[in-house]
């Protein structure tokens, strides 16, 4: 599998509380950008929506360490979603065969790498950012 570089990286800060506002502020950004639901348009799937607003939801289920190290990758998340064209390794799940998990490598500018989850819905072909997180966690 290729990795994306970011030009980005991780977000300075070691709690919660501190990479919460920093990750919505980039998040409004966007948000104000597009008329209803916040997306980015990706260079993988040929300038594609890709919506951002399930990654918030996803967060909210985990604890809070989880949540810490997963905001602390958002930026970069967001410009490998926006400038990657290397192919990710595609999940099918077998629980839902409509849905498939497009999982990207990427590496932050100080080197560390990580995977960001894209939710695909193959009857409407909607593509969702699931989840962001560091290569030595699997979900």
């Amino acid at each position: 599998m290729n990795v994306y570089k970011s030009k980005y990286g991780k977000l300075s800060g070691s709690s919660y509380d501190e990479l919460a506002p920093v990750a919505r502020a980039e998040f409004q950004r966007i948000k104000k950008l597009t008329k209803r639901q916040p997306y980015v348009r990706s260079a993988y799937f040929s300038k594609d929506k890709i919506f951002l607003s399930l990654f918030w939801e996803h967060l909210a289920q985990k604890h809070r360490g989880d949540r810490t190290s997963r905001l602390k990758l958002y930026i970069c998340a967001i410009d490998l979603l926006r400038h990657t064209k290397q192919a990710p390794d595609t999940i099918f799940r077998a629980d839902d065969l409509n849905v498939l998990l497009h999982r990207f490598l990427g590496e932050t500018k100080g080197g560390e790498q990580f995977y960001v989850q894209v939710k695909e819905n193959k009857r409407t072909g909607r593509k969702d950012f699931m989840s962001v997180f560091p290569r030595g966690k699997r979900k």
